[in-house]
């Protein structure tokens, strides 16, 4: 694993973890190898070269069991809506300055892969213009591509996003006819949407304050809220895609085989 380069810049790493999970309960906590599931996402991250790595917890066991393997964690409201909500509170409880670039790293992903961590902040250093920086990777699957669970993404030619969207896109209007799926991608591929996200602190700390956008309700998609407030949002171009997360107690175990 890489443990940063030397063209990295400064960032910070919060990690919302809560307990309530309907389909995996107290799943911060599940062993993975002998450490909590989001003790396993923390020691991912560390490696990515940020400057410091918290946990932004809504349970006093959450925090314990961080502090007990040496991970800093913060203890956050419960009533949080969305992972975002609680990272601005966490940026106001940590006392960040606005030009902090924070990367928001999912509690339930305990394989996620550092540089990529570093790839999604070094992305919005470089970009002044924007608020935000995501990932994303080409597709290769027509399921995916047709998957609302998958969401995609269309970018500008300087990888700034232009739309997220659940629904299969771009169209390819003289390979996709209407009524009948398509049996092919277009050429350059479609890009999916990785899940991982760059902020600075200032815009994160507004976030919530910010009016949901009308397509941000259909979709369920939030970042589509930054677009709809016109702002822009990075988009930095991996080479595949990333381990699975883990949502199921089926995805528990295909992780904890990792771990033996």
């Amino acid at each position: 694993m890489s443990t940063g380069s030397p063209h990295a810049q400064n960032f910070t790493v919060l990690i919302p973890a809560r307990m309530a999970s309907s389909r995996l309960p107290d799943k911060p906590l599940a062993d993975i190898g002998g450490l909590p599931m989001v003790v396993r996402v923390a020691r991912q991250a560390q490696l990515s070269g940020a400057d410091s790595c918290v946990v932004a917890a809504d349970d006093p066991r959450i925090i314990a069991a961080c502090e007990t393997h040496g991970v800093r964690a913060i203890l956050t409201r419960t009533d949080h809506a969305s992972g975002s909500d609680r990272l601005a509170e966490a940026c106001q409880l940590l006392g960040l300055n606005d030009d902090t670039v924070v990367v928001n790293v999912q509690g339930d992903e305990p394989l996620i892969d550092p540089e990529l961590i570093q790839a999604v902040a070094n992305e919005l250093h470089q970009r002044p213009d924007c608020v935000m920086s995501t990932a994303a990777h080409a597709l290769d699957s027509v399921a995916d591509f047709l998957n609302p669970n998958v969401v995609k993404l269309v970018t500008d030619r300087n990888r700034t996003a232009l739309y997220f969207s659940r629904a299969p896109m771009p169209w390819w209007r003289d390979g996709m006819r209407p009524g009948e799926l398509p049996t092919a991608l277009t050429n350059p591929a479609p890009l999916r949407h990785i899940g991982v996200y760059g902020y600075r602190a200032a815009f994160l700390r507004s976030f919530p304050s910010l009016e949901p956008a009308p397509m941000e309700r259909t979709e369920a998609l939030e970042q589509l809220r930054v677009l709809w407030h016109g702002q822009r949002i990075a988009v930095h171009m991996a080479a595949g895609a990333p381990a699975g997360g883990v949502d199921t107690p089926e995805d528990l175990a295909r992780v904890r085989a990792r771990f033996p």
